[in-house]
C-alpha cells in the first residue's frame, strides 16, 4: 500500500484527528497524555510523554511514520530520524493550522473524503460560534474581557488558537498581543498587577498537566478587585481542561470552543437576562 500503515503519535491532536477520520487502525502508539477520544487509552499502547520519550519504546511499535508537534519534541524527532524513521513534525499555532493538519493527516492515510467531512464539521462549529457572537454584538452588548491562564509560575497566557477561539466565542482576549508568541516564554506576563489593570470579566485556568487551583488564584494579592473574581460564585473563575483546549486539534474546536461559548453566554445572562444563555 502507498499510504502509511503504522503511525506513532507523540502528540495528542494527531490521535484525536486520526480517530475522527476513522483511521485508528493506522495508529501504532500514542502519547500518555492522550484524552480524546477516551477509548484510545484502552486500545493503543502508550509510547511517550510529551517532551520526553525513549527511542526504544517508540521503535518497539515498528512505526513507518512518527508524528510530533512543536520544538519541544524536535530533539526527540531528530533522534528518531537518525534511527531511520520518517518523521512529521507539526508546528501550527492557529485555527487554520489545525484545519491544515486535518487535511495533511487525511492525505497520509488516504482518507481525503473523511478529511473533507471533518473539516466541514469543524468549519460549521466555528461558524455557529461566530454567528452567536455577532448576535450579541448586534444587541449592543459589550464583549467580556477574558484572561486565559496557561500556567501560574510564571504567569503565562494563552497561545494563538486559544486567543482566536476566545474572539470567535464572543470575548476579548485580555492579552491578545502576547498570543502570537511561539514559546511559553514569549507569552509570559511579567507583572501580575497587569492582570488587575486589565480588569478581566472572566478568568479561565488551563494549567497544562496540572489541575487548576481556583482558590489560590483568587487569593493572589489585589486580585479580589478583578470583576471575574467578584463574580466567582457565578462561575466567572473556572477551569477548562488543558486536554480540551490546549491540544491544537479537533478537540480545541469541538470541546474548548463550546465551553468558552457557555461561559460567555452565562456572563451575558448575568448582565442582560437568561435569553443570553
Amino acid at each position: 500500500m502507498s499510504h502509511y500503515q503504522r503511525i506513532a503519535c507523540l502528540c495528542t491532536e494527531a490521535v484525536d484527528t486520526l480517530y475522527a477520520l476513522g483511521a485508528e487502525e493506522h495508529i501504532a502508539g500514542i502519547s500518555g497524555f492522550t484524552v480524546h477520544p477516551p477509548r484510545a487509552r484502552e486500545e493503543k499502547p502508550k509510547i511517550s510523554g510529551f517532551s520526553s520519550g525513549k527511542i526504544e519504546r517508540i521503535l518497539s511499535v515498528e512505526p513507518d511514520l512518527v508524528v510530533g508537534y512543536s520544538s519541544l519534541q524536535a530533539e526527540l524527532c531528530k533522534d528518531l530520524s537518525k534511527a531511520g524513521v520518517e518523521v512529521l513534525l507539526f508546528n501550527h499555532r492557529t485555527i487554520s493550522g489545525i484545519l491544515r493538519m486535518v487535511r495533511v493527516l487525511a492525505a497520509l492515510v488516504e482518507k481525503e473524503k473523511q478529511g473533507n467531512l471533518l473539516e466541514i464539521t469543524l468549519h460549521t462549529r466555528l461558524d455557529v460560534a461566530r454567528t452567536q457572537a455577532k448576535l450579541w454584538d448586534l444587541a449592543g452588548w459589550r464583549r467580556p474581557v477574558v484572561y486565559f491562564e496557561e500556567w501560574h509560575e510564571p504567569l503565562t497566557t494563552g497561545i494563538g488558537w486559544v486567543s482566536e477561539l476566545i474572539q470567535l466565542a464572543g470575548g476579548v482576549d485580555a492579552f491578545a498581543e502576547l498570543s502570537q508568541g511561539n514559546s511559553a516564554k514569549e507569552r509570559k506576563i511579567d507583572d501580575a498587577q497587569e492582570v488587575i489593570r486589565r480588569q478581566p470579566d472572566i478568568i479561565i485556568g488551563s494549567w497544562c498537566g496540572r489541575a487548576f487551583d481556583r482558590e489560590a488564584l483568587m487569593a493572589r494579592p489585589g486580585w479580589a478587585d478583578i470583576p471575574a473574581v467578584r463574580m466567582a460564585e457565578d462561575g466567572m473563575v473556572c477551569e477548562i481542561k488543558s486536554s480540551d483546549i490546549l491540544a491544537p486539534g479537533p478537540a480545541a474546536i469541538q470541546h474548548g470552543l463550546s465551553q468558552l461559548q457557555q461561559l460567555i453566554g452565562r456572563w451575558h445572562a448575568r448582565h442582560h437576562g437568561t435569553l443570553a444563555e
